[in-house]
């Protein structure tokens, strides 16, 4: 199964009171698709990198029980575990240099708006 979404929302603050803004994720690599950041990789990310909105991902789930899980809609959100390496401080942390470490499939994302909009066949 491929997924599509954002991992990242630029601007936008999330349940930690942290805001990413664009150019955090500026010199991104492929990392690995986990599972509620924990365990061994479940896929492989096809493409990774950010736009005008995120950190936008496009990613093949390799494991079925977490493919039905995402097509099932308990695994809706993306999220990211990141080193921040540059940050502001203000009303809120704001992450303006991160180093990426791995992208999650999730049940419930930090930030709200960081979901998993397509899912299509390989």
């Amino acid at each position: 199964m491929r997924v599509e979404g954002y991992a990242a929302v630029f601007d936008r603050v999330d349940r930690a009171g942290d805001v990413v803004r664009r150019g955090a994720f500026a010199d991104v690599a492929c990392v690995p698709l986990l599972v509620q950041h924990r365990g061994q990789a479940v896929g492989r990310i096809e493409a990774i990198g950010e736009d005008a909105r995120g950190l936008r991902v496009v990613a093949v789930v390799e494991d079925a029980g977490v493919a039905r899980a995402v097509a099932g809609g308990a695994l809706a959100g993306l999220s990211v575990g990141y080193r921040a390496r540059a940050v502001r401080r203000g009303v809120w942390r704001e992450i303006v240099g991160a180093e990426l470490a791995e992208v999650s499939l999730v049940a419930v994302a930090m930030q709200p708006a960081a979901r998993v909009e397509r899912v299509s066949a390989v």
